[in-house]
């Protein structure tokens, strides 16, 4: 009689943290703006890009463009939008997402001056500055069982 094994899937023991600025914003709010017709289209490429993953948990500050940036990816897979505070260091965060989150891929929408620290924070390598201007970074951090870390990033 033969024997055979079934090696485990690629991703059972990894987890991936997709992190991005949110999307454009509009000028309805100086304080608080809602995002522009740009920064909606680019909310739904976000949701669109993360389609076929399996999306665990999804997190944004408590403002209105990172909640509206995050909200097409959380209502495509039947996610709540977990709130975390903007001003928390960017080490204590992560610790927080690392000690909840095994495996999977959890979406992270943060700021142009938090998500370079929390990709930092999360990969152990330096990451440059966001610009003003700049909407489309998405970065990977996939994190082994090994607790090893790989950094991509891409626009979208």
């Amino acid at each position: 009689m033969a024997s055979c094994s079934i090696a485990p899937a690629r991703d059972a023991d990894t987890v991936t943290f997709v992190v991005v600025r949110h999307a454009e914003k509009g000028a309805d709010d100086p304080r608080d703006p809602s995002l522009s017709q740009v920064g909606q289209a680019r909310a739904q490429r976000l949701a669109t890009l993360l389609n076929d993953t399996t999306v665990n948990a999804v997190y944004a500050t408590a403002y209105r463009r990172t909640y509206q940036t995050a909200r097409p990816v959380a209502e495509n897979h039947f996610l709540r939008i977990t709130t975390y505070d903007a001003q928390m260091p960017a080490s204590q965060f992560v610790e927080q997402l690392r000690r909840l989150h095994k495996v999977g891929t959890v979406l992270v929408v943060g700021h142009s001056n938090t998500v370079p620290d929390i990709v930092g924070a999360l990969s152990g390598r330096p990451v440059e500055a966001i610009g003003d201007d700049e909407f489309d970074r998405l970065y990977r951090i996939r994190i082994g069982a090994d607790g090893k870390a790989a950094l991509s990033q891409e626009t979208y």
